[in-house]
């Protein structure tokens, strides 16, 4: 039997079922609405037919057969990937995946976007969903920072220009800030990046694009958080209390509450 619409003024304290998975760190909330379309979700032993539906505390909510997991505290961590792993938990190629390659430790996490295959460099991880989502949002303009490597004959003219934001293959990509780095002379030139929008393969399109090519890419920072020293392969997780002040707009909605 499944549980039909049901009015999201439920009851005081109540939130959507999505928001409540995603906090729970099971899933993203576009992740966990496709869980309820696939029938894998249930409450008070009614399986759920669409994400339209609110809980509360008391509610009893199973996902693939299991309880979800207890409230716990907003987590974030920071993971330095190394090249030659895929940010996905499985991949439909068997190439080798991030969370195959975590330190042993963390809980149950997922990722803040993705670095592909071949970038490096700093991956946010949480056991949030919500957090996550706030934390991509677009609209928050968290500034993403990259090193990158370009064989060819970088011009800085060029590079300037792409403060006013560029359409490559018919796709437009916001305004970002790109400025050579050390010698300009070799053939290959590190040149710093800043973007906001974080698009799929953003940075390696546009310096095709302008007929560049990346040899390397390694992010370096996401909003308030940076990769610094931290070891390929390692991570290390944000201190509550730092988390808190530098996401202060993330957490005073909770406040409001």
């Amino acid at each position: 039997m499944t549980v039909h619409r049901q009015p999201l003024n439920k009851a005081a304290g109540s939130e959507r079922i999505a928001k409540v998975m995603a906090r729970a760190g099971l899933c993203s909330r576009r992740d966990a609405e496709r869980w309820i379309a696939d029938g894998r979700v249930s409450v008070n032993g009614k399986k759920l037919d669409t994400p339209a539906f609110t809980v509360v505390p008391e509610d009893r909510i199973i996902v693939d057969g299991r309880p979800l997991p207890a409230f716990e505290a907003a987590r974030l961590f920071l993971y330095h990937k190394p090249g030659g792993l895929v940010t996905t938990a499985r991949d439909e190629k068997n190439r080798p995946t991030v969370f195959a390659h975590l330190p042993p430790g963390l809980p149950r996490v997922v990722s803040v976007g993705r670095l592909d295959l071949n970038s490096e460099g700093l991956l946010l991880l949480t056991n949030d969903g919500s957090l996550a989502r706030y934390l991509e949002l677009p609209a928050n303009a968290l500034k993403r920072c990259y090193r990158v490597r370009v064989h060819g004959a970088v011009e800085a003219a060029r590079l300037a220009k792409l403060t006013q934001g560029i359409t490559v293959d018919g796709v437009r990509y916001g305004p970002m800030e790109a400025r050579m780095e050390g010698p300009h002379g070799g053939a290959n030139v590190w040149v710093a990046f800043t973007l906001q929008e974080g698009k799929n393969r953003e940075i390696r399109k546009v310096m095709e694009h302008l007929g560049w090519q990346v040899s390397r890419l390694i992010r370096t920072a996401y909003g308030p958080f940076q990769l610094g020293s931290l070891p390929p392969g390692a991570a290390m997780e944000v201190p509550a209390a730092t988390l808190r002040e530098r996401l202060a707009g993330y957490f005073a909605q909770f406040a409001l509450q």
